[in-house]
């Protein structure tokens, strides 16, 4: 029975390949298996202990990339899996559905473990392996990912005491006139191939120029925010006038040539919080957010390799 059920849903989803499909398009850009080992490795029930069998560790990864891609909860999540059959297909599953418990309990082992990092890490070897390794330099922002801050004042303290609502690790920030509460996004985008390379997540009143993705013998290009801190790579941040002392035109110029290389980075995000809708979250720490954004970071490279694919000439 499970046989013939498995042929009809194929079966349909042709219908649904001959129209297009863009999530099999994409996610068929990763080898997916490389992801395995650090997974797995995140469990210990496959010993001779035994223990309830989990479900397959790509599957529930494959599973945070729909999530992340088409913006949906836990709860979302689950019925759309179990609703959609281009969604079974990309799983590679037309049996298993992952409930939200297990979603949560996933992503949140993921952020326990550290997993999420190795998995990012395996992300860069296989663009690496694509030849499309860093060669030119690097874009480094940063942008703030808000949460909600919940009906307390801003100096009620927050940490293991907060509720639900209340964000144990988020901040309160000021940007020009505005304030944000919640996280900040620090980012390295590749300045030839337009990958996000690195990744990192603090809370958002941690300054820009605090954060340093740069590696040894990388250019750098910034905005004025991170104009005289310190690198490990070249530093090519915009540089900041100050009270008495005006920019000179070489400066200007300058800036010009460095604000049109680190532009495209803006790109990315307009894709977190247009297309995936994650610039809000509702988790409450750091590593979770940090879990939240890397999926991201991989659904916008895969992204961005279906659609710049023949413009990559290395």
């Amino acid at each position: 029975m499970r046989n013939l059920t498995d042929f009809a849903l194929r079966l349909e989803y042709e219908r649904v390949k001959d129209l297009g499909d863009k999530l099999v398009d994409i996610g068929g850009r990763l080898n997916w298996e490389g992801f395995r080992p650090p997974l797995e490795a995140m469990y210990r029930n496959n010993t001779e202990c035994g223990g309830r069998p989990n479900l397959d560790v790509i599957v529930m990864l494959k599973s945070l990339f729909i999530q992340q891609l088409y913006s949906l909860s836990d709860e979302q999540l689950e019925r759309e899996i179990a609703d959609r059959i281009s969604f079974r297909v990309f799983l590679g599953t037309t049996e298993t559905v992952p409930d939200s418990t297990t979603i949560w309990k996933f992503r949140e082992r993921l952020a326990e473990t550290g997993a999420d990092q190795k998995i990012w890490a395996e992300m860069q070897r296989q663009l690496d392996a694509m030849k499309l390794k860093v060669q030119k330099g690097i874009m480094q922002d940063a942008t703030f990912i808000t949460s909600d801050p919940g009906h307390a004042k801003a100096d009620t303290p927050r940490g293991d005491e907060a509720k639900t609502r209340r964000s144990k690790d988020g901040a309160w920030a000021k940007k020009g006139t505005k304030s944000f509460f919640g996280y900040k996004l620090h980012d390295a985008m590749d300045e030839k191939f337009g990958l996000i390379r690195r990744i990192e997540v603090t809370a958002a009143n941690v300054h820009d120029s605090q954060v340093d993705l740069a590696e040894e013998g990388e250019v750098r290009y910034a905005d004025k925010g991170y104009s005289g801190a310190k690198t490990k790579g070249y530093d090519a941040a915009m540089r900041k006038a100050t009270r008495g002392h005006p920019l000179s035109y070489k400066d200007e110029m300058r800036n010009k040539r460095i604000s049109s290389k680190r532009s495209p980075v803006e790109r990315f995000y307009a894709f977190i919080k247009c297309v995936c809708k994650a610039g809000h979250v509702a988790v409450t720490t750091v590593a979770r957010v940090r879990v939240k954004m890397m999926i991201t970071g991989i659904v916008f490279n895969v992204y961005h390799l279906a659609s710049a694919k023949s413009k990559m000439v290395v």
